[in-house]
């Protein structure tokens, strides 16, 4: 199947839920050094929503849900030892988008504006370990305020 055209289409003009479904929110847990994040959350925070909404859409802005998690010195390691140069961003996703013919380029996408998101507002130190996980949830499976949200 040729995807050539999807590709020419601007992501945010094209819903990454299924029809019949409502859009849930992009919701994001932000692992950083905690000496890394003090003091940067709130510049972490618009970095980070203006990246979603690069890739969603702007109806997605007021929808966007992040967590910042510092973690002390000493318990991020590569190699066998302390760095504080690693950060880990976890993006709760519907499951339909990784089914959508473009979901490739969409995923990558993600990585990659995330990762720059961080870098930008934390440092480029941190671009060689930064993980950006994408995390399925199928419709069955997403509640919000307690409510399936199919």
């Amino acid at each position: 199947m040729d995807i050539g055209y999807l590709l020419q289409i601007p992501l945010k003009a094209k819903a990454l839920y299924s029809k019949g479904t409502r859009p849930t929110m992009p919701h994001l847990t932000v692992h950083l050094p905690e000496n890394r994040l003090t003091g940067k959350e709130p510049v972490l925070v618009a970095a980070l929503t203006d990246a979603i909404v690069g890739v969603y859409g702007e109806w997605a802005r007021d929808l966007v849900s992040i967590r910042l998690a510092g973690v002390p010195a000493g318990r991020f390691a590569r190699g066998g030892k302390a760095v504080d140069t690693n950060a880990s961003v976890i993006l709760g996703v519907r499951a339909g988008v990784f089914d959508r013919p473009d979901a490739a380029h969409i995923t990558a996408r993600l990585g990659t504006v995330l990762t720059d998101a961080i870098t930008r507002a934390v440092g480029d130190d941190l671009r060689t370990g930064t993980m950006v996980e994408l995390v399925a949830s199928p419709p069955e499976r997403t509640f919000v305020g307690g409510v399936l949200n199919v």
